[in-house]
């Protein structure tokens, strides 16, 4: 018996272009799904780089105005996978439209354009995603399920950090991640906004916070024509350079409302840090600890064990009572970055079949973006400031 249909329209193609389109690939043949997605048209501006891409992931179709895409009868689901300020205009477009909308992180430039996403998904009655894949590694659903669990007890402490390394380099180019007027912040609202949609996700909701931003880097190379976006030492132009308008790092340090204190680090200036996205937690029963380039191991400790065995120990979440993890390989075969897509598209799927809430969703989005708002706003005024 044939399934279901759910055809997606992807917006962009570029690196998470490539991870949602494998994501989309692989859901229905690692899990049993109500609705088949099918991959109708990707749309991009370069028509010659968008066949390219549409050709090795199998897109049926392409197309290089967006408004068309939203409007077509043989799209059920937008996949905008855009810098994020360009987020808001096709996710209200598309929800207008009638489509279900999967958005990739951040949600948006800003809380007003958040606000105006939440709003119009509500009113068209759509399901709608952002796309925070770190919650759907197993072994940071492990977390919250110890959590749950009353493992770690009454929480005190969270302690956040996001490093990357890769404008290090002076020479790097004024990608559009280092410019106000398309990224917003730089690593704040970038890196940070996984690091929070995470505390939130284990720990709570945030009521203040307190934050200091830097800049290291004042002007860099304008960037040449092709330049690439994830490396240094990229081929550019006359050395005519341009004012760096994001921070190069930040440090909050926060108020949970359940009285639990956290703090977050978020930076592109961590030399040998790839994609190092780490939390701890320490709580009257119990700590826990994650590093998502160890994105298999949860580290766990217990007060209740006896003191002579006491210590963290290291899970590795790969059983089959492990979330996702059944629909892949035996235990010890771990998986990869790429998993936690494939995750998301799973989900996101399910909540469209049996008409559920998916989770974190544009309330959650926005949510995330009022609390790196509020990080702006101390670091520009020095004093500590409330979340909306």
């Amino acid at each position: 018996m044939k399934k279901k249909e759910l055809r997606i329209a992807i917006i962009g193609y570029n690196f998470m272009g490539k991870a949602h389109s494998n994501g989309w690939l692989q859901a229905a043949k690692f899990f049993d799904l109500e609705s088949q997605p099918v991959l109708q048209v990707a749309c991009g501006r370069n028509e010659k780089a968008l066949r390219e891409f549409a050709d090795r992931w199998g897109w049926k179709n392409i197309e290089t105005d967006w408004k068309k895409v939203v409007e077509r009868d043989d799209v059920d689901i937008v996949d905008v996978s855009l810098p994020q300020h360009l987020h808001a205009e096709v996710a209200i477009a598309a929800a207008k439209a009638g489509k279900h909308i999967f958005c990739e992180k951040p949600m948006a430039l800003n809380s007003a354009d958040a606000k105006k996403m939440l709003e119009a998904v509500q009113a068209a009655g759509v399901q709608h995603y952002v796309n925070h894949n770190y919650r759907r590694c197993p072994a940071v659903r492990l977390a919250r399920r110890l959590i749950d669990e009353g493992k770690i007890g009454r929480i005190f402490h969270w302690r956040g950090a996001y490093q990357q390394d890769w404008i290090v380099d002076p020479e790097f180019p004024l990608t559009w991640h280092l410019r106000a007027e398309t990224a917003g912040t730089g690593p704040h609202g970038d890196l940070n906004s996984h690091s929070v949609d995470l505390a939130q996700y284990l720990v709570g909701d945030i009521k203040s916070v307190s934050c200091l931003m830097t800049n290291f880097i004042k002007e860099r190379p304008l960037p040449g024509e092709g330049a690439a976006t994830f490396s240094a030492g990229t081929s550019i132009g006359p050395k005519e350079k341009g004012p760096v308008t994001v921070e190069d790092a930040s440090l909050m340090m926060v108020e949970f409302a359940n009285g639990a204190v956290g703090s977050f680090e978020a930076t592109r200036f961590a030399p040998g840090r790839k994609n190092h996205n780490t939390f701890e937690i320490y709580g009257s029963e119990g700590s826990l600890a994650f590093d998502f380039e160890r994105m298999n191991e949860l580290q766990y400790f217990s007060r209740n064990d006896p003191e002579y065995a006491q210590g963290f120990r290291t899970i590795l979440a790969t059983e089959s009572s492990h979330d996702y993890v059944a629909n892949w390989w035996p235990p010890g075969h771990i998986i990869g970055y790429e998993h936690g897509f494939v995750h998301g598209m799973v989900d996101f799927i399910k909540a469209i079949d049996e008409k559920k809430t998916i989770e974190p969703n544009f309330a959650d989005g926005l949510k995330c973006i009022q609390v790196l708002e509020a990080g702006v706003a101390s670091a520009k005024s020095g004093q500590r400031v409330n979340v909306a």
